[in-house]
Formats: C-alpha cells, structure tokens, sequence
C-alpha cells in the first residue's frame, strides 16, 4: 500500500543522504576529539567558564548517556554533556560544549527562533503520532472503496507536515547557536591558533549539515505521502 515507484524518487534519496550525513559527523568528531586543544580545558571546564562568562548561574551541568548526544534543555534549564565531552579536552569537546551553551544564551535572551521552535514542539508531536495513523486509515478506507478515505489521508499530510515545517524552523537556531559558539571560544581564549579554530569550524559545520540534511529528508517525505495520497485521490476520479 505504501510503496510504489515514488518510494524509490523520495525515500531511497533521503535514507542516502542520512546515511552520509551521519558518517560525515561522525568522521568529523571522531578526527578532532583526537586533537587536544591548547587550553587543556575539558568540556565541562569549559561549560564552566562559559557559563560564567555569559552570566548564566541559573544553568547546570549534566551528564547524559551515549554518543553525541549533549543538549540544552530550555525547561530545566540544564546543559547535558556526553561523558566523551565532558571528560576530553579536545577542540571537539569544546566546539559541542560551546554550541550547546549557546543555545542557553538564546534561551536567556528569548531569541526569537528558539522561542518560535519550542511553541511547534506539541504540534510537532501530535503530527508525527496521528498523521501516520490517519494516512493509513484513509488508505485503508480508499482501497475499501470509501471516497471518505482520500479526505482522511490528506488530514494525515497536513498533520505530518509539522514535521517539515518543525525542521526548518530548527535550520536557524542551530546556525545562530554555532556562530555564537565560535564567539565565545574566540573571546575567552579556550581556543587558540589558525588550526584549532579550523576544527571548531569543521565540527560545528558538520553538525549544521545534519540539520540541513534533515530539513531536506523531512521535506522529501512529505512530498513521497503527497505523491502517494495524489494519486490515490486520481485514481478514485
């Protein structure tokens, strides 16, 4: 029911550039975690001195499992660090961990973007639960001959477009969060040299392609569910 040749236009093209995107990351980490930066700071010294040096004393340090997978929560107020960036003193660790506390900043200063994105969070939600659900029962109903069925497929698009719509509002706050990353490890002298800058350059453009590749995947499976359900409505015609 759900494949047919635009499957294979849409979705294989998405699941390579996934797959790449997330070598490429990956690659990228694994070069400069492996370069220690000058500072001798780990990631969490320099979560630390930043967090001094924006004023955010109401935010604290976590730790999180698994693999890049450091975050900042907006509502606990939390920056949550992977024990591979806490515990390095690479020029990774530092470019993650200053990328991260750049969202705090935004947060501090009701950046607009990050605020925009948060308010789709529960729309977003919803989406991804029930526009699944509700292309399958249109589905479902039009191949039992219910021209209803059509109608419901389409509420499930709009409702999954959340998705698409939730990744490019993301595109601005990552990038914001990066150019302010780079401020920071320049102004407090946590990153030293033409080489190690370069490094924080590389991890954090690496990490911005993943949201861009993301935007882009997002909008290709929405355009395979409107290829999908458009030509069911042409063939009840």
């Amino acid at each position: 029911m759900f494949i047919n040749s635009q499957y294979f236009i849409y979705m294989i093209p998405a699941f390579i550039l996934m797959a790449l995107t997330s070598w490429y990351v990956r690659a990228t980490y694994a070069r400069w975690s492996r370069i220690p930066a000058r500072s001798q700071m780990t990631g969490y010294q320099a979560a630390q001195r930043l967090i001094e040096r924006g004023g955010l004393y109401n935010i604290q340090i976590e730790g999180t499992a698994g693999n890049l997978t450091d975050h900042y929560d907006p509502r606990r107020k939390t920056l949550a660090l992977s024990r591979g960036v806490a515990e390095s003193a690479s020029v990774a660790s530092l470019a993650i961990a200053a990328h991260e506390l750049g969202h705090a900043l935004q947060d501090k200063e009701e950046y607009f973007p990050l605020r925009l994105r948060s308010a789709l969070v529960p729309m977003v939600q919803i989406g991804s639960n029930f526009g699944w659900v509700l292309i399958i029962i249109g589905l479902f109903l039009s191949y039992s001959g219910m021209a209803l069925g059509v109608d419901i497929a389409w509420l499930g698009v709009a409702a999954f477009a959340g998705g698409a719509v939730f990744a490019l509002a993301t595109l601005p706050v990552e990038l914001n969060a990066s150019k302010r990353a780079r401020q920071l490890l320049a102004d407090t002298g946590l990153i030293q040299g033409e080489d190690e800058q370069r490094g924080v350059n590389n991890v954090l453009n690496a990490a911005a392609l993943t949201y861009v590749a993301a935007v882009v995947v997002a909008v290709l499976q929405l355009l395979y569910y409107v290829s999908l359900v458009g030509g069911l409505g042409r063939r009840r015609r």
